[in-house]
Formats: C-alpha cells, structure tokens, sequence
C-alpha cells in the first residue's frame, strides 16, 4: 500500500483579504510563515518517531507553495523539488475578486469554463491527476505535494469520489496536512 501527502500553503496576503487568489502569486504573510514552519515541526516529529515515512517534497511554483514547502524542508531536511503540474488553477476573471461571493460559487460548478482567460477545472483535473498517476506508479518513494486550495480538491476527487456539488465546495484550511493511502 502507498501512501501520499498533501499540504496546502500557509496563510497569504489575498487570504487575509478574502480574495481569489489562483494563478496570481500572493505571498505568505508572517502567521502564513508560522504556519508553514508548525507544519514542518509537526512533519519532523512523525518523520523521527517513525509514525510517517517521506522522501521528497514536490511543489507548485507559486512563491506561497514554494516558500511553505522551503520552509518545512528547513525543519525536516527533505528535499524540494518544484513540480509545475501544481500550480493552481487560473481563474481568469475571477481572480482577485472575493473568495465567498455568489457568482463564484456558482462559477466552480461548470467545469467546462475557462473564467474569460483562465483555466477550466477539466484541464486542472488533467494535469493534477496525470501527475497523481506518475507519484502512485512510483511504489519506492513517498511524496508531500505542497500546493493549494484547487489543487487540493482536485487530489481529494482521485482519491474518493465527489459529487459535484461536494467538490465546488471542498476545501482545507491553510498548513493543514492530507494523507491518502493507494
């Protein structure tokens, strides 16, 4: 059995001000950094009682998953390895407008949609789940993907099945830590 970890990025400044943040690269505020560094602290503990087993971290190349994924790298000693396949989705017109709003929300149901310049949920899915396919053929390495919220529901829809109300919806909090066994 092969287990996975996902990890999405610490608080950032869009965060703070409810706004969408996608392909747009908004960085970690300070508490985002805190964040990052309790995670690796949590991750060192499971890696050096033995209770977690990781080789390799791999992240989006976003600044606010790749200074996440730095920063637990310093407190664990994995290595980071930028993986482009994690960059969150475009959202195109939609990016920097509020995270709750109604239109939106209605919007990340039609996963056909590009967003006016964007990138539809069918593409993410694409390359995020041809990525997934490539981590769980590897049966020799554990991998902790750090990236983001989209991304992060995306994951979560290979590995369990999602009605699609239920995958607009999904979400996880910022430094929270995923495991899924294959």
């Amino acid at each position: 059995m092969g287990v996975l970890y996902f990890v999405r990025h610490g608080q950032t400044v869009w965060n703070v001000e409810n706004k969408i943040c996608g392909a747009t690269d908004s960085p970690l505020t300070r508490q985002g950094h805190e964040q990052a560094r309790e995670t690796g602290k949590m991750l060192k503990d499971a890696l050096d009682s033995g209770r977690m087993h990781i080789d390799m971290i791999l992240t989006s190349p976003l600044s606010r998953a790749k200074d996440t994924a730095d920063e637990i790298s310093g407190m664990t000693g994995l290595p980071v390895c930028v993986e482009p396949r994690l960059i969150e989705q475009n959202f195109g017109k939609w990016e920097g407008t509020p995270r709750d709003g109604a239109d939106f929300k209605l919007a990340k149901e039609n996963f056909c949609d590009s967003f006016s310049g964007g990138e539809s949920m069918m593409r993410v899915g694409q390359r995020v789940y041809n990525l997934l396919d490539d981590v769980t053929a590897v049966s020799d390495t554990t991998f902790l993907l750090v990236a983001h919220n989209g991304i992060a529901r995306i994951v979560e829809s290979y590995f369990r099945d999602m009605t699609n109300k239920n995958f607009a919806a999904f979400g996880i909090k910022n430094a929270q830590i995923r495991e899924y066994r294959f």
